[in-house]
């Protein structure tokens, strides 16, 4: 049973501590660095350690020189090699390894990607130190909090090991901007590439849509939509209309009516953008552990009692004061989705 809001948990140390410097990995792709990333970066910076940027791929030279103006970075390690550009964990594992060893770092950090999530958790298993997994908030340089039981509590970790593998939530962080520093780049050689697996093709959509992940709007359909057709319908003019992404609950995923690609939620993608609708969508746990943190939430649904209309509580659910509840929904329209739906979507036409 729990019985706090925050779960502490004490990592005994193995060995000494040793002099803080911190690596971030960055993702790049098309020549743009993942926003993910940027986020993950400027986690990095905060610890106030020196922070070096680890840059691969055939394409690793021009995102270089991207990298070289980033608030907070003051060294680039480039490692120009195309066994890196699909994000093979076995390759880029041996790699992190490698320049970790180098260069003595004390903190690792990624975005909670999927590459992240494929790759840290090989590099933490090599190192033979634990993982931090999907953190929200840096507290000192031992003390990190993510949360737990699909957002409802916030456990706080402490780690002693001497080096830290961590994973950044991306809407915890703000993107790294460029500033008035100037890194240097160093070009190093990359070790063997691995033989136990093998990139053979991708199939890629693409869409002048705005990526879900980084969307500052996102509008969201769920199973009441019904079918495929009324979720192409009734979701996409909508947000076309405002310009946002599209999203879905994961019974809309799992029912066919949109790719597993825009599934938010504890499974899916976790967004926090300005603005998110979502239409005919109850509010299930799981879904709001994806959602919860956007700005504004938007709620369209014809059933005045779903979770998505109700007081959001944090745990315990008991002895909370009347100034902490706060409703998940900031705006909600009890209405049918078919037809409060296409009349927002032609008022915001004209």
């Amino acid at each position: 049973m729990i019985t706090a809001r925050y779960v502490s948990v004490l990592c005994k140390p193995k060995t000494a501590s040793r002099f803080a410097a911190t690596l971030a990995f960055l993702e790049h792709q098309h020549s743009l660095f993942n926003p993910a990333s940027l986020s993950a970066l400027t986690a990095a910076c905060s610890l106030k350690h020196p922070v070096t940027v680890l840059v691969t791929g055939s394409q690793a030279g021009n995102i270089a020189k991207q990298a070289v103006n980033l608030e907070g970075v003051a060294k680039i390690l480039c490692v120009e090699d195309s066994q890196y550009d699909k994000g093979l964990p076995e390759n880029l594992a041996n790699l992190l390894v490698q320049v970790i060893k180098t260069g003595n770092f004390s903190h690792v950090f990624s975005a909670h990607s999927a590459t992240g999530k494929n790759v840290m958790p090989r590099v933490s298993a090599l190192l033979d130190v634990q993982q931090l997994s999907d953190i929200t908030a840096i507290l000192d340089d031992n003390t990190f909090t993510r949360p737990i039981y699909a957002g409802n509590a916030i456990l706080t970790t402490q780690s002693q090991d001497p080096i830290k593998v961590i994973t950044v939530r991306a809407t915890s962080f703000t993107a790294a901007k460029p500033g008035d520093s100037q890194a240097s780049v160093e070009h190093i050689q990359s070790p063997q590439s691995s033989q136990q697996s093998e990139w053979i093709s991708e199939n890629l959509a693409f869409t002048e849509r705005p990526d879900l992940g980084s969307a500052s709007r996102v509008v969201s359909g769920g199973r009441a939509v019904k079918t495929k057709d009324n979720f192409d319908k009734v979701i996409v003019p909508l947000a076309d209309a405002l310009g946002a992404a599209i999203g879905a609950s994961r019974a809309a995923v799992d029912a066919g009516y949109a790719d597993n690609s825009l599934q938010v939620g504890q499974t899916g993608k976790i967004v926090a953008p300005e603005l998110y609708i979502a239409v005919g969508i109850s509010g299930a746990i799981q879904h709001l552990a994806g959602m919860k943190d956007s700005k504004t939430i938007v709620a369209i649904n014809k059933d005045a009692d779903a979770p998505i209309f109700q007081i959001s509580l944090p745990i315990p659910y008991i002895h909370v004061a009347c100034t902490d509840l706060e409703y998940v929904a900031d705006f909600g329209l009890v209405a049918d989705l078919f037809e409060a739906v296409p009349e927002l979507t032609e008022k915001l036409k004209s």
